[in-house]
């Protein structure tokens, strides 16, 4: 499809007021949240001179993020995005701040865990811009399709430049400034995100029967969840592996370039699988999407397996991303088909949570693999993750694929009021 084709295709999702103005908002903010895990990392590794002490930091800050994220997209759905998304923000500020402190004047080795653990829970940008799209194209499904997908490109775009600008921060300017920008364009992006309050979704109350509850209670988005969990370890374990491969072939510099392949296989498939008319029922398209991930991730397996140089791996890696993309657009799509609007907010954080989790018992599986077998032994991993992810989606597939679920209802007659 020539490129004029594909943006005049996903120029309508912006013909609503104000539409451009949070995307481009929410875009600084995740670009600066992909920034930060490498940016962690070589700054402690610099000042402190261990890698085990960052990766254990790091790891600290994923742990509070996993459970703080979803009790703010509760809070979210309860008082508004800009009403938490504020103090949040400025909250998160002080210890990232602090923890920069704490590294260039030689606190003890606590005080980093504490600092990261305390300002790790940031506001879900993504997840508010896609109840964002989700409320504006509420009556639109293939609208709703089209940004998500839109949302997926996004992140993958986020996640092939942002450690490349923080990497390239940390090594040229001073190891500080890779958390330091990206502190800055975090904070400038979430708090402009949040003024953008004419497209903001409006509050629709507790539940008919007055209370809450988690959206957990919802069998479907358990699946979701843990499907996103084994999701996770497929990118935590993908990372891992690859470095340790190119660093095993004596070219570990060329593991970024690598890992980018995949989030642009993915970025790409995100856009173009956006343009196809949605087919089936969500569920069904989950299904075929995780099926598809599997069998793309047995490619950098036999690569890698094979001895397969770098060029080659490249190839295998870059298909791979195409299968990811597809998932987890139709699986947000699931999520806003079976949660109501005033539970959108805290099931996709509760979602992003899960592959949160993934990916950090997927990278710390495969550095034991990494550790202990030979080169390419680690791609069993990702793709095992998938054949899991898969088993978990086909296991709950009747909570996937049944009828809607009774949140959808409640959301239409919300909006209605």
């Amino acid at each position: 499809m020539p490129s004029h084709a594909l943006f005049a295709s996903y120029r309508r999702l912006f013909a609503a007021p104000g539409t451009a103005a949070f995307t481009l908002a929410g875009l600084l903010g995740r670009l600066a949240l992909s920034m930060t895990g490498v940016s962690l990392v070589v700054l402690i590794a610099e000042r402190r001179g261990s890698y085990a002490l960052a990766g254990t930091v790091a790891a600290a800050g994923l742990a509070t993020g996993a459970i703080g994220m979803p009790l703010l997209g509760r809070l979210v759905d309860r008082y508004g995005q800009a009403r938490v998304t504020v103090p949040a923000t400025l909250y998160n500020a002080v210890p990232l701040l602090c923890l920069l402190l704490c590294v260039r004047l030689g606190a003890p080795d606590w005080t980093l865990y504490a600092c990261w653990a305390a300002g790790a829970a940031a506001p879900n940008l993504g997840g508010m811009a896609r109840a964002r799209w989700a409320h504006l194209y509420r009556a639109d499904p293939a609208a709703r399709h089209l940004a998500n997908s839109f949302e997926q490109s996004l992140d993958e775009l986020c996640f092939m430049a942002g450690p490349v600008l923080g990497m390239l921060l940390c090594t040229t300017v001073a190891p500080e400034a890779g958390l330091l920008t990206a502190g800055t364009i975090g904070t400038t992006g979430a708090l402009l995100f949040a003024a953008q309050r004419r497209t903001e979704p409006p509050l629709t109350g507790l539940s008919p029967q007055g209370r809450q509850g988690s959206p957990l209670r919802v069998p479907g988005l358990r699946v979701l969840v843990l499907t996103f969990l084994a999701t996770g370890a497929v990118f935590g374990s993908m990372e891992i592996t690859t470095v340790a491969y190119a660093d095993a072939l004596g070219h570990k510099p060329v593991a970024g370039g690598l890992l980018a392949l995949v989030a642009a296989g993915s970025c790409v498939a995100g856009l173009l699988f956006g343009l196809l008319a949605p087919r089936g029922a969500p569920g069904k398209r989950f299904l075929r999407g995780v099926a598809a991930m599997a069998a793309l991730l047995l490619l950098p397996l036999a690569a890698g397996l094979g001895g397969a140089g770098l060029g080659l791996l490249g190839v295998a890696l870059f298909a791979a991303g195409t299968g990811t993309a597809p998932t987890m657009v139709t699986g947000m799509t699931l999520i806003q088909e079976l949660l109501p609007q005033r539970q959108l907010n805290e099931g996709m954080a509760v979602a992003v949570s899960g592959i949160v989790v993934g990916i950090s018992a997927g990278a710390a599986l495969a550095g034991t693999v990494a550790e202990h077998a030979s080169p390419g032994t680690g791609y069993v991993l990702p793709a095992g993750a998938a054949v899991l992810a898969l088993l978990i989606a086909l296991a709950g597939r009747r909570h996937l694929t049944g009828s809607r679920a009774l949140g959808n209802s409640e959301r239409t007659v919300g909006v209605a009021r």
